[in-house]
């Protein structure tokens, strides 16, 4: 089954070109390119992509606000950000809205496609000095450590897992369990830690 995706850019140019280079890679099929992100509100919940690549700066509706609605629709969405810079504070939001991981739009077709099919898998491009940020974010929550307490021994084995960069294959062959059976613990611990991606869930557990 190849990755299913979405775009979401304003430039029609970049957008083209991005949905000309996914449909041109092995395992990846790029179903819609919307120009905004109120478009992509109103319409991808419709074809539930597996992975959207969301431009950070949008007219109107910004990026991070598109991302935040998103995860509301597509709660198991995996999102990768675009940006030209990186912006930390920017992509930092992005991440705390549901976010993956983001990648600069002047990196190379090919690390395009390697950044889709890592989120797909579970994995978190993203810089250290993003990922420092987010963990400081989660140890100021209040009583971070007593949310990771509520995680059973189970939900606490596939985190670690996740830490590791495993993909929901890789979880359910290690853990012997169907992969809806990952999801539905996914689920789970999304509640407990009262986070709303497989990033944040890591990046909290890891910063208890």
């Amino acid at each position: 089954m190849p990755i299913i995706v979405s775009l979401v850019e304003d430039n029609h140019r970049m957008r083209e070109s991005f949905a000309e280079v996914l449909n041109r890679a092995p395992g990846i099929k790029c179903v819609s390119a919307y120009a905004s992100a109120e478009e992509a509100v109103e319409r991808m919940p419709a074809q539930k992509p597996d992975v959207a690549v969301v431009d950070i700066h949008l007219p109107g509706m910004d990026g991070i606000a598109c991302v935040t609605k998103l995860k509301k629709l597509l709660p198991t969405l995996r999102i990768l950000m675009l940006t030209r810079y990186e912006q930390s504070d920017m992509v930092f939001n992005s991440i705390c809205a549901g976010a993956s991981g983001y990648l600069l739009k002047s990196a190379p077709p090919d690390e395009l496609v390697k950044a889709i099919e890592l989120v797909h898998a579970g994995g978190a491009p993203m810089s250290m000095q993003v990922a420092r940020k987010v963990v400081t974010h989660f140890r100021k929550i209040e009583s971070p450590g007593s949310d990771v307490e509520r995680l059973t021994p189970r939900e606490q084995e596939l985190l670690e897992l996740l830490a590791k960069g495993y993909s929901y294959k890789e979880l359910s062959d290690n853990l012997g369990i169907t992969m809806n059976t990952v999801r539905t613990h996914l689920q789970h611990i999304y509640e407990k830690l009262h986070v709303q991606s497989r990033t944040q869930a890591v990046l909290k557990f890891l910063g208890r």
